[in-house]
C-alpha cells in the first residue's frame, strides 16, 4: 500500500474516533484531539502524495503550516485555513493541564 493511503486510512480512523458519542468517561478535549489528528493525517497524506519527504517537512502538528505547505501543489481555499484552529488540540489539551475545559458547544463549532 502506498504511504499516502496508509495516512488516509489513519485519518479516517481518527475522524471516526472524533465522532464517538460523548459519555461521562469521554472528554470533549479527546474528541477534539482526534478531530485535529484526522485533519493533520489527511493533510500529511496529501503532502506525501505530492512527493513530500515525511521526515523533512512533516514533523509538525501545526495545521496552518501543513496547509501552507500544500499551497505549493494545489489551491487551498481560504475557508480550509479555518481548520488551523484545531492545532491547539494537538498540543494544549492533549494531556491534562492548565486550560479551560472544552464545552459541547466548542466541540460542535470546531
Amino acid at each position: 500500500m502506498d504511504d499516502y493511503k496508509i495516512w488516509i486510512k489513519r485519518a479516517h480512523n481518527s475522524l471516526a474516533l472524533a465522532k464517538v458519542k460523548k459519555t461521562d468517561e469521554i472528554c470533549y478535549e479527546d474528541l477534539c484531539y482526534n478531530a485535529q489528528q484526522a485533519v493533520e493525517k489527511g493533510l500529511k497524506a496529501l503532502l506525501i502524495y505530492f512527493g513530500e519527504n515525511i521526515s523533512r517537512s512533516l514533523k509538525t502538528h501545526d495545521l496552518f503550516v501543513l496547509l501552507k505547505s500544500l499551497e505549493q501543489y494545489v489551491v487551498v481555499p481560504d475557508d480550509m485555513l479555518d481548520a488551523a484552529v484545531l492545532t491547539e488540540y494537538a498540543t494544549d489539551t492533549r494531556y491534562p493541564g492548565d486550560y479551560e475545559e472544552v464545552s459541547e458547544q466548542s466541540y460542535q463549532d470546531e
